[in-house]
């Protein structure tokens, strides 16, 4: 079993920073990436930024430039730093863990809200 912990949402006012974490326990070897999605209010979940077990990274064009996902592997722990929030950037953002054969783990979500 993994389990994933995310910290770090908020209310911010737009133009602001937010910093999430994501941290993974459990059986986590092998991975094949971390990634944060975000929930809308009245749209559909969207990945928002990726990273593999081998460091390379994926955004999606809304974040690009603004957002940036890293990881520290001694902690077992993924962020993503998010500057220039603006109010489309509100939404529940969760953490998800990918591994082969399509084994997936999602944590329990964070809500981040950017006030105009």
């Amino acid at each position: 079993q993994v389990q994933l912990v995310e910290s770090g949402g908020g209310l911010v006012q737009a133009g602001g920073s937010l910093r999430l974490s994501c941290a993974a326990s459990g059986s986590i070897f092998s991975f094949n990436s971390m990634g944060w999605y975000r929930h809308p209010p009245g749209n559909q979940r969207e990945l928002v930024a990726a990273i593999t077990g081998g460091g390379t990274t994926y955004y999606a064009d809304s974040v690009k430039g603004r957002f940036t996902i890293s990881g520290d592997r001694a902690k077992n722990t993924v962020y993503l730093q998010m500057n220039s929030l603006n109010p489309e950037d509100t939404a529940v953002y969760s953490c998800n863990m990918k591994f082969p054969r399509d084994r997936s783990y999602w944590g329990q979500g964070t809500q981040v809200t950017v006030s105009s």
